[in-house]
């Protein structure tokens, strides 16, 4: 019995440390039928899932949207702060107009950034707007993500292909972030999921993104 013991004790102090570990390794997480893998690449950079939800406006899903960044962040000051390449990588679940998400995206960043910064997004803002418009419409399952890379800055990808220049503003994928982790995001539910405090977005947003 005392071996027994023994070998149990031993096992179980061999296996913590192995699940420990694989409790800090990233995880996938699948909403809606889209998954999001735990890392992505930006560039020469691996980057983890800070976490990911659904975008609700009223009872009908509208996106979903995944997070990453160089390291796990829980706070927005954290996020914006976190050095490196960032990504916002969005999958639509309904369609919808490409120009009026534009707008609402203009609308968010507005809404949660100083008048300063704003003013220094401008010329960012115009250039998401005309990636919009040319777009004409997003339908179910068309996803883009938005990449920061310092030195060259904000590319928006749709689909996998690059749909414009970078843009070099600093100040404009900050004041982009904010539009789901701002003090009025588009919905309160989706900024704890994208701060990884829960999986998915459940309810009415604070805000029309």
């Amino acid at each position: 019995m005392r071996r027994t013991f023994l070998l149990a004790v031993t096992a179980a102090a061999l296996s913590a440390p192995l699940l420990a570990q694989a409790q800090a390794q990233p995880q996938a997480i699948e909403l809606a039928g889209v998954r999001y893998e735990p890392t992505a690449q930006v560039g020469n950079t691996r980057l983890v899932l800070n976490g990911a939800g659904i975008r609700y406006k009223a009872i009908f899903k509208v996106y979903t949207a995944g997070l990453y960044l160089t390291a796990k962040a829980t706070t927005p000051e954290a996020v914006l702060a976190t050095p490196g390449p960032r990504r916002m990588h969005i999958t639509m679940l309904r369609d919808i107009d490409a120009n009026e998400l534009g707008k609402l995206f203009t609308r968010g960043m507005e809404q949660n950034t100083t008048r300063d910064d704003f003013m220094k997004s401008i010329a960012g803002t115009l250039k998401l707007s005309e990636v919009f418009s040319a777009k004409k419409k997003l339908v179910a399952g068309d996803s883009f993500f938005v990449d920061w890379t310092p030195g060259q800055g904000t590319v928006i990808v749709v689909n996998g292909k690059p749909a414009n220049e970078p843009i070099k503003e600093p100040e404009f994928y900050s004041s982009l972030l904010k539009i789901w982790l701002g003090h009025s995001p588009a919905d309160s539910a989706l900024k704890d999921a994208l701060l990884g405090k829960q999986a998915t977005g459940n309810g009415a947003g604070a805000g029309n993104n």
